[in-house]
């Protein structure tokens, strides 16, 4: 269920972008290492160190850039059965609640993850020979990401711009399947019935 920002703010629809492929790059690179290690470790005999913590590493960048991702374009779940019931404008204060809440969130990422980071960063990752902090820094620059992304929401709001109409006139999720492809089910039921 992704929600027409077209009111967003244009830098951060390139970002979002970016994240996203970003991302996707992420999980390509981190499949290919782990197919490398699996070649290496069952065809050579002779698994490379580097391809474990590197492929976690990997998979804590599309995770968290995923995650932002995700807040942008309203694509997390939710428990959302209040708003099906609620007047529009309780939505769209139920709606500025949880991003606030998702705020606070991503300043506790940058906050204890930076903590995270300084922590471990006069350690060295054996493996592959970098700072330990490097582990903490997607936590850090995913929280950076996710609190941009709720602020540029609730500005949105506050602004008034439109961003709710679009999820006000959604299906629910779990019946917007079944409208996607209630052509498809219409022709199925219609041979059936000329077979019977």
């Amino acid at each position: 269920m992704s929600t027409d920002l077209r009111h967003g703010v244009p830098i951060l629809s390139r970002l979002n972008t970016a994240a996203l492929y970003l991302a996707g790059l992420g999980l390509v690179v981190m499949t290919a290492t782990v197919a490398y290690q699996v070649f290496c470790r069952y065809v050579l005999n002779d698994s490379p160190s580097w391809t474990e913590p590197g492929a976690v590493m990997l998979m804590s960048w599309f995770i968290f850039l995923g995650a932002a991702v995700g807040v942008r374009e309203n694509n997390h779940l939710g428990f959302d059965v209040l708003l099906y019931v609620l007047p529009p404008a309780a939505k769209k204060w139920l709606r500025m609640t949880s991003d606030i809440v998702v705020l606070a969130f991503g300043f506790g990422m940058i906050w204890y993850g930076s903590k995270l980071v300084g922590l471990t960063w006069g350690t060295v990752m054996p493996a592959l020979r970098i700072s330990g902090g490097w582990d903490y820094v997607p936590v850090v620059a995913g929280g950076l990401l996710v609190s941009l992304f709720a602020l540029e929401r609730i500005a949105l709001r506050i602004y008034g711009a439109p961003i709710d109409d679009v999820l006000d006139h959604l299906p629910p999720p779990e019946i917007a399947v079944e409208l996607e492809n209630v052509e498809d089910v219409r022709r199925d039921a219609a041979e059936l019935a000329k077979r019977t």
